[in-house]
Formats: C-alpha cells, structure tokens, sequence
C-alpha cells in the first residue's frame, strides 16, 4: 500500500516505511522530528519543473506528463524505494493536498505496477 502524507503532520504506526520525497527540505521541520526512514531527493521533480508548476491546479495534468517523462528519463529513478517494503507513506511538505509531487509519483508507481501507461 502506498499513502500519501504531508510531513508536518504526526508520524503513525499505520504509516509504513515513510519516505520524503521532495527536493527541499521543510521549512521549520527539524529532521529529529520528521519521523522519515529515507530522503529521497532524487525522486523529487527537476527545479526548473517545481518552479514552473508552482503548485497552479490549472497546470496539474501538464505537470504530471512532465514529471512522468523525467521519471522515465531517469534509469533508476525509484531505486530508493525498492526495499521500503509492502507499506509506504510518501511524504511531501506542500500546503496543496491534491496537487503536489507525491500524488503524483503515488500515480505514476502505480500505472508502472500495472503494466505502465497508454
């Protein structure tokens, strides 16, 4: 199972194996207190991608094709994730619940496990 949480939020039991999956780090988060078992920078979409969305709903859709191309482009991309195990929470610090860069990685994980994309 793969959820998706802001890191702000208090770290629980039910969570899994949670991993950061953004590029910065949060603002005004202590690692102490993040409660995360891996950083995965590398997963997180290009600067220059983050800018351009700058979490704009109207740019949701355009977003995900471009961060899809550049998980495609990147060999390897989910490696860190490959011994999280059965329980993922992927954790990103956006105030957007619906529009940031774990929704979308949590879709894209999910149509390569299916078979990939049409």
């Amino acid at each position: 199972m793969i959820s998706v949480k802001r890191i702000y939020e208090k770290p629980s039991r039910n969570d899994g194996f949670r991993v950061l999956v953004d590029r910065l780090w949060p603002r005004g988060l202590k690692k102490e207190n993040a409660g995360i078992d891996l950083w995965c920078k590398d997963i997180a979409p290009s600067d220059a991608l983050r800018k351009w969305f700058s979490h704009d709903p109207r740019k949701w859709m355009e977003f995900k094709k471009r961060y899809f191309a550049e998980l495609d482009d990147r060999s390897g991309a989910l490696d860190c994730l490959r011994n999280a195990g059965e329980d993922v929470t992927l954790l990103y610090g956006a105030k957007d619940e619906e529009h940031n860069n774990a929704v979308a990685l949590r879709e894209y994980i999910r149509e390569k496990k299916d078979g990939g994309r049409t």
